[in-house]
């Protein structure tokens, strides 16, 4: 009998594995082991690149603090639009023909302090009312939210315009009108409580599925032909005045900003509202993109100038009290409120001003509420009794020293730190009282109650929002 032929022995997982680390096999292996675990290694972030790489998705991914933004739209464009409809009866003298204050000397501290206005541009009377209907329909539609980009434009105008033409009236609250009105230009304050964002959520419930227009393959939204006839109307006004040399409008000097003068602003302005309608229209894509991280950049950008303003008015508005003598000795707000023009009601003022330990208390209490609430503005409880506490202070101030515009003013600033839950309440009360007094058909697709067209309310921190604006 023949042996059966021997069977190889098969190969386990074992087996098959490369041979002793001692055999000359594996000599090319050792030298590219070092090599091939260099390059399986990831990357670690450090922690300050993490922090980078969240700060900056956090502000190029959504425009913040829109219910914010919106308050102080309303705020100012109204505080404005009361004051110059309660000066109506006076708008010649105050910034007029009729004024004190010629047009000839107005030129003369323009071109001084190198301000901004469109009054000097002619001498007829005609001009003038028309500047001035121009700053009251402003003023209207921004608070109302209409095309809120050109009306921040034109509201700015207005409000440079009559302000620098007589610089020596206003009672404080002009001030901070001047300095809002150009920052309101950069921020997206139109996104809630506008009928801007009402129309653009009536557009997204009639549109198709696909969200585009059929015949043209571009948004519907973006077939505007009121906006592309204010704006054609805009540009023409503008190039007018640019070629017959309107006063202010330099190119590259005497502007808002070194080395950029004012004709280089409202140009880009105009031409930058151009190009989103364009790339709305045809370029739907990256370029639509790429434009829309810029708009949030500069909101906000805008919005942080904004809190530090308001920071720095009280910061500089404590420290200088702390040095009169009579904030120290706890009698200075007893002396304006024995002024005639400074007592719009003298019984009350008196009532406040005959007890002294009051005096003190709000003597103290203003100068401490002011110097501490830049400290506080990252303390989200801290913060929100100190709001609390100087809007009380900015309504005494309206009802016993009369100076109702300057309240408002620096009320609608420091809005600017509501907060978002607050907002959102007030506003779904507010939507429900009108619901009840003006009822109506059923609305259009899924609305909480607070204006058309609003982004969510709460950020992804657990208890409710970050501190500045949360």
């Amino acid at each position: 009998m023949t042996s059966p032929t021997p069977q190889q022995p098969q190969q386990t997982p074992d087996d098959r594995q490369p041979p002793h680390p001692t055999e000359p096999t594996d000599v090319p292996q050792q030298a590219q082991a070092p090599q091939t675990s260099q390059e399986a290694s990831p990357y670690e972030e450090t922690r300050v690149e993490r922090a980078i790489g969240r700060g900056f998705g956090r502000v190029t991914a959504r425009a913040l603090a829109p219910y914010q933004t919106a308050v102080i739209r309303i705020g100012f464009s109204a505080t404005w639009l009361l004051f110059l409809l309660r000066e109506w009866p006076h708008r010649a003298v105050l910034y007029g023909p009729d004024s004190p204050w010629s047009l000839d000397m107005a030129r003369r501290l323009l071109a001084g302090n190198h301000a901004f206005s469109v009054l000097p541009w002619s001498d007829s009377r005609g001009w003038f009312e028309c500047v001035y209907l121009l700053a009251v329909v402003s003023a209207a539609l921004l608070m109302l939210g209409w095309r809120t980009r050109t009306m921040s434009v034109l509201f700015m105008v207005g409000v440079l315009s009559l302000q620098n033409r007589s610089i020596f009236i206003g009672d404080g609250g002009d001030n901070v009108i001047h300095l809002m009105s150009m920052y309101l230009v950069l921020t997206r304050c139109g996104q809630v409580w506008s009928l801007d964002a009402r129309r653009a959520k009536r557009a997204a419930a009639g549109t198709p599925a696909s969200g585009t227009d059929e015949a043209a393959g571009a948004p519907a939204a973006s077939r505007d032909l009121p906006g592309a006839a204010l704006w054609a109307v805009l540009g023409l006004a503008l190039a007018v005045a640019q070629l017959n040399g309107g006063y202010g409008l330099t190119w590259f000097g005497n502007g808002p900003f070194p080395h950029i003068g004012w004709s280089l602003v409202l140009w880009g302005l105009w031409l930058t509202h151009g190009l989103w309608w364009a790339v709305q229209r045809y370029a739907p894509g990256e370029p639509r993109i790429v434009l829309d991280t810029l708009a949030k950049l500069a909101h906000n950008g805008a919005l942080l100038v904004i809190m530090v303003e308001v920071c720095l008015i009280y910061a500089t508005a404590g420290w200088y009290k702390i040095q009169g003598n009579r904030w120290q000795d706890g009698t200075a707000v007893y002396y304006p409120m024995h002024l005639d023009y400074f007592s719009p009601w003298p019984g009350l003022s008196e009532l406040l001003g005959s007890n002294g330990v009051m005096i003190m208390l709000i003597t103290y209490g203003t100068v401490m509420v002011q110097v501490a609430f830049p400290f506080t503005v990252f303390n989200r409880r801290l913060k929100n009794v100190l709001l609390v506490v100087m809007i009380c202070e900015h309504l005494s101030i309206a009802v016993l020293l009369g100076l109702p515009f300057f309240s408002l003013a620096m009320i609608t600033a420091d809005a600017v730190f509501l907060p978002t839950n607050f907002l959102t309440w007030l506003s779904a009360r507010v939507s429900g009282l009108r619901e009840r007094l003006f009822p109506r058909g059923r609305k259009l697709g899924p609305d909480p109650g607070a204006g058309g067209g609003e982004p969510p309310a709460r950020t992804e921190q657990g208890g409710g929002g970050h501190t500045l604006v949360g």
